[in-house]
């Protein structure tokens, strides 16, 4: 009988775990940041200029993960914080505000989905679908502090229909979805009073029309054409109505709101005073203490934010801080670029600098903010107990 030499003993191999293709996402974002941003600013001047929708821009962004940076985690995305979240703004907010702001309004569904899942299962893999085959843009379409919204939704058969105005959407063109708060004329049980809640609208669906009527001052690239509804058809599962007419706010999901937008004004302010002192550099001694005192205001104010948005990610009861810290960085952002303006006289006003159109987007982008009353109005109780 023939023997057989004993074979060695192979150790058997522990299969590794696959690796999470989200994991180290946030960094390879932020990464490629730079890049972005300056890209961004290259074009900046010719959209405001004429007028047109900065679709490589916002090509750009989205290549670089920028645009889903907020998609949780249970849905594949890198999950990012609304620390990370508004430091992307700031940046992005240097290089084209209207940018930065479309780019704010999408990072904030995909933050909301992650923490509330207010989006149907259904049609939020939709918007995933089409957002890894290209930018997916969603806008919000609110009325204004205090107001109704412009929009009313009938209950028909067996569905909701949409009808109404609704003025200066940002981003109009180019929207995947919209968001579009409505006031119910008709319930299908008898609720009582009406409801105003938020409906999931497709960009493309039957009855929405875009009048492309936007001449702004400011985020003129934004486009925040008019959107026009008229028995717009939506689903049952496309609507969300809270179950008092009231509904509650959620201070976390407004804290996000407000320091997002917050930061982009912030990157704004920056991109002026940045460009200021490269102007006035030919006489440092004269504008030294004015341009210090300016970049003092300005770094607190991005300490405040960044900081907050840290202190939230961490310790969601801080978020009812944001009003306070929003103001202050709306009104610091807003006294930078106008004190700029009159550091670098008629040059920060002519139209071939980027300072003037710098004022111009930061008056636009308060707006975007609560007004300082309400705010003010609300703290002032707050501390009165009423």
């Amino acid at each position: 009988m023939t023997r057989t030499a004993a074979q060695p003993t192979v150790p058997a191999t522990a299969t590794a775990p696959s690796a999470d293709p989200a994991d180290g996402a946030v960094e390879r974002a932020l990464a490629r940041l730079p890049r972005v941003v300056d890209l961004l600013a290259a074009r900046a001047a010719e959209h405001d200029r004429d007028g047109t929708f900065p679709y490589q821009g916002v090509e750009a962004v989205h290549e670089a993960g920028l645009l889903t940076l907020t998609v949780g985690r249970r849905h594949g995305g890198p999950g990012a914080g609304l620390a990370d979240t508004v430091r992307v703004l700031a940046r992005l907010g240097r290089g084209d505000a209207s940018v930065a702001l479309l780019t704010a309004h999408t990072l904030l569904h995909h933050a909301e989905q992650a923490r509330t899942a207010p989006w149907p299962a259904a049609l939020y893999r939709r918007l995933l679908t089409e957002s890894r085959r290209g930018p997916a843009l969603v806008g919000t379409l609110r009325a204004p502090a205090g107001r109704p919204p412009a929009v009313t939704a009938h209950w028909h058969g067996n569905a909701w229909r949409l009808s109404g105005r609704a003025p200066h959407c940002p981003g109009a063109e180019a929207l995947a979805w919209l968001v579009v708060e409505a006031r119910t004329a008709a319930e299908p049980v008898a609720a009582g009073r009406p409801r105003t809640g938020l409906f999931l609208v497709r960009a493309d669906s039957p009855g929405l029309e875009i009048d492309p009527a936007a001449d702004q001052l400011g985020l003129r690239a934004a486009a925040g054409h008019d959107v026009l509804l008229e028995d717009a058809r939506i689903g049952t599962d496309a609507a969300r109505l809270p179950r008092d007419a009231a509904g509650t706010p959620d201070p976390v999901a407004a804290a996000w709101h407000q320091l997002a937008l917050s930061a982009v004004l912030l990157g704004t302010a920056r991109a002026a005073l940045d460009w200021s002192a490269g102007r006035l550099r030919t006489a440092a001694a004269t504008y030294r203490r004015p341009l210090g005192e300016l970049d003092a205001a300005l770094t607190g104010a991005e300490e405040l934010v960044h900081g907050l948005a840290a202190r939230t990610d961490a310790d969601p009861a801080a978020a009812t801080r944001a009003p306070a810290v929003q103001l202050l960085a709306a009104r610091t952002a807003g006294d930078t670029v106008q004190r700029a303006l009159t550091l670098t006289g008629s040059t920060g006003l002519d139209r071939r600098h980027p300072l003037e159109r710098h004022l111009r987007d930061t008056l636009s982008l308060r707006t975007q903010l609560p007004a300082e009353d309400a705010v003010l109005d609300a703290l002032g109780g707050a501390l009165l107990g009423g």
